[in-house]
């Protein structure tokens, strides 16, 4: 019971993020995904409907990065990754979709990160 009440909570968080957080091409949409144990960062074009950028925590380029690593690390590893993808691109600001997370943790640890990177939220 207590399951299905914390899920229910978290998909009305991402409704409500989703409805007021919209990607552009000048301005995508950073939308983040955890799991049990890794992070998954996507730069989302909404009006076009594609992704421009995606960093994931089981990537075969991360894994040497990855190894002995606490999962907030990680997320912030993750976190720098996409955005010097941004940056490369020539996206400079994004719409931050925590994705109806809490703003706490593996999130905060991935947002801190990219905006140290030279990504603006």
């Amino acid at each position: 019971m207590a399951r299905t009440d914390k899920y229910k909570r978290r998909m009305k968080r991402q409704a409500r993020v989703r409805g007021k957080v919209f990607g552009t091409g000048d301005r995508p949409r950073l939308a983040v995904n955890k799991s049990l144990t890794n992070v998954y960062v996507q730069l989302i074009d909404d009006e076009k409907m594609i992704t421009l950028a995606m960093v994931t925590s089981l990537g075969k380029e991360m894994a040497s990065k990855m190894t002995g690593k606490t999962k907030t690390e990680k997320a912030a590893i993750v976190g720098d990754e996409i955005a010097k993808k941004a940056l490369a691109k020539g996206f400079k600001t994004v719409a931050f979709d925590r994705g109806g997370n809490l703003y706490h943790g593996r999130v905060k640890a991935l947002a801190e990160a990219a905006r140290k990177a030279g990504l603006e939220f």
